[in-house]
């Protein structure tokens, strides 16, 4: 029984553990990778033997300040613990986990108090061809990058829409990557517009652009990817211009050689973990008060599952959380003005982060490019087609009901991947999960769970 859990070891739920543990609580942080990091300060692995790490990373001051005060701490680090469900029972709550090779072998780790670190991931909207071995997510071409010293390839184009795209395209062409293009789905005065509330962001975007200018990286300014090309692989991709409906302009399109097709359309909160506990959501995101508290007694969140902003941003938050919990967990009213600067930091950079959703938006006519071959839910093999038949012919008018006409969204990803492609194809409104488990777990654990509660005497 420890006082603390920590849920994610990247920025939010670093900054949170080593602060919980500075007030005197006892703290596991549990994670699914082997290295404390997260996707933003995601290590090479050691085996790697990795020279200049330093040179993959932003903030790389701010992770040597946050790794040495962890490994200077008493907190416990749970390293490749895959999280599947929070449970509360009468002692506290059960943090259930899956670890090993196969994650087959179950692991539960009791606390008082849980706080949610579990970051975003990736938003992909589906086109012709996006299914190609070449294409990538922008994040998975990063991870690849950070995390094993590789690149996908040797000519990229990097598309889509949102501030991730700029690490991800300076990173690749400082590793020898061929910049084909920035393929941005918005245009230059979509940002010049908000300028004043982006404030806090734009010596980081003009550090990245500086780096595009100096590696010479094409920017195509409101343009889209209209179609992968390949047999075997991607050997090329079709980009058009957009007018400002956000509809391809004919005439426009393009043809750029390449080996490697690098995408995303912005960031996703992880709220999984959240539902299983009945945490309230404000829209896609886990709702939170001054203090970082959910509405259920005992548990925190910071970072992106409360809104996604940034590194600056879940440190802000994962500060503020760990000292409101070292204090409710010790029966004590905390005290707001011990972390104000952090308050005014997170006031300032979710001001920002609004900025940057208004400025990046998905395409609004995406959908238009896609053909009805499309596949949209790989794992199911479910095409765009057969979602706009469940709509149009069999009179689906929700994302439930498309998944249970289609099996869109039934597969191993449980609709992370699909779900936002299948609820914009069927006019709907992207709705949550709402699953019991936040991943795929094998019927013997679940057997075994059941064994447990039965000789404790519970239902």
């Amino acid at each position: 029984m420890t006082d603390l859990v920590v849920i994610g070891a990247g920025p939010a739920g670093l900054a949170a553990a080593v602060a919980a543990a500075g007030q005197g609580l006892e703290v596991a942080i549990v994670d699914s990778a082997a290295q404390a990091g997260g996707q933003f300060y995601r290590q090479p692995a050691s085996g790697l033997r990795a020279r200049r790490p330093r040179a993959l990373h932003h903030q790389w001051r701010t992770w040597e300040r946050l790794g040495d005060a962890l490994t200077g701490s008493d907190v416990r680090f749970l390293a490749g613990h895959h999280v599947w469900a929070v449970e509360r029972d009468s002692d506290g709550f059960a943090v259930h986990a899956l670890v090993g090779p196969e994650q087959r072998e179950p692991a539960v780790v009791r606390s008082a108090g849980v706080l949610l670190a579990t970051g975003g991931y990736e938003r992909v909207f589906p086109f012709p061809g996006w299914t190609l071995p070449g294409v990538v997510t922008a994040g998975g071409a990063q991870a690849m990058l950070k995390g094993g010293l590789v690149v996908p390839g040797r000519t990229a184009v990097v598309a889509g829409t949102g501030p991730l795209l700029l690490p991800v395209a300076t990173g690749l062409a400082a590793a020898g990557v061929e910049i084909a293009a920035l393929v941005e789905a918005a245009g230059p005065g979509d940002v010049v517009r908000r300028a004043r509330a982006l404030a806090a962001k734009l010596p980081e975007g003009a550090g990245y652009a500086a780096r595009l200018l100096r590696h010479r990286v094409p920017l195509l300014g409101r343009h889209t990817v209209v179609r992968a090309h390949g047999e075997d692989r991607l050997t090329g991709v079709t980009v058009a211009a957009l007018d400002t409906d956000g509809r391809v302009r004919p005439g426009t399109e393009r043809h750029l050689p390449c080996d490697t097709l690098a995408v995303g359309h912005g960031m996703l909160a992880h709220t999984d973990l959240a539902e299983t506990l009945g945490c309230r959501l404000d829209g896609q995101t886990v709702a939170v008060d001054d203090e970082q508290r959910t509405d259920v007694p005992g548990v925190w969140a910071a970072g992106e599952s409360t809104g996604i902003g940034g590194a600056a941003l879940a440190l802000a938050e994962g500060h503020i959380a760990a000292l409101s919990a070292a204090a409710r967990l010790k029966g004590s009213a905390p005290d707001p003005a011990r972390w104000a600067a952090a308050a005014r930091s997170r006031t300032k950079l979710r001001r920002a982060a609004a900025a940057l959703d208004a400025a990046y938006p998905p395409p609004a006519r995406w959908s238009d490019q896609v053909t009805d071959d499309t596949l949209v839910c790989r794992c199911e093999e479910v095409t765009a087609g057969a979602v706009r038949e469940a709509v149009d012919e069999l009179g689906a008018g929700d994302v439930r009901t498309v998944k249970l006409l289609t099996r869109a969204g039934m597969g191993w990803c449980q609709g992370r991947v699909c779900g936002p492609a299948v609820a914009g194809l069927a006019g709907c409104e992207p709705a949550p999960s709402r699953g019991p488990f936040a991943r795929p777990v094998p019927l013997g654990v679940l057997a075994g769970q059941h064994d447990t509660a039965t000789r404790r005497g519970t239902p």
